[in-house]
């Protein structure tokens, strides 16, 4: 499947941990502090599910373990975003023009300093515990829809 760019979509899986308040997981990319809060998420690896790419994004960006959440749900469609074309060409060397996605809801039954994001590559500076809707207007601009859909397909879980 390619964007309008004629480049392909890269395969990409992404989790919306939320709390017992119902408030979402957001952390502040490390490559754009201030400006880009965005959820846990990442590539699809040859012969991995989106689900099993989504419990490993999550250990790898959040430190968060499978045993700290229980699995809500599961987006019913993929959603895809395209790269704005000052991104495309400098990002996933050059190779895609957008992600097309798979998001779980995760209800995390740990304590917040069982969230470590200091990870071995890390990819987030800070993180806090954000409503759904304070989350959408902190998004880089070009993957609001995509938050926006993927939130609302959980909105149930949500406060």
């Amino acid at each position: 499947m390619t964007g309008p760019s004629g480049l392909p979509y890269r395969p990409c899986a992404g989790v919306v941990l939320i709390d017992d308040r119902g408030l979402v997981f957001a952390g502040q990319r490390i490559d754009n502090p201030g400006h880009a809060w965005q959820m846990p998420q990442g590539g699809i690896d040859p012969g991995e599910t989106p689900r099993e790419a989504a419990l490993r994004e999550l250990v790898e960006e959040t430190g968060v373990t499978p045993d700290l959440v229980e699995v809500l749900a599961e987006s019913p469609d993929w959603v895809t975003y395209d790269l704005p074309p000052e991104l495309l060409g400098k990002v996933w060397k050059g190779k895609y023009g957008g992600q097309r996605q798979k998001w779980l809801a995760l209800r995390f039954q740990g304590r917040d300093e069982q969230v470590r994001i200091e990870t071995a590559h890390p990819e987030f500076d800070r993180w806090q515990w954000m409503r759904a809707a304070d989350l959408i207007d902190s998004i880089v601009p070009f993957k609001r829809a995509v938050y926006q859909q993927v939130l609302g397909d959980f909105d149930a879980f949500l406060a």
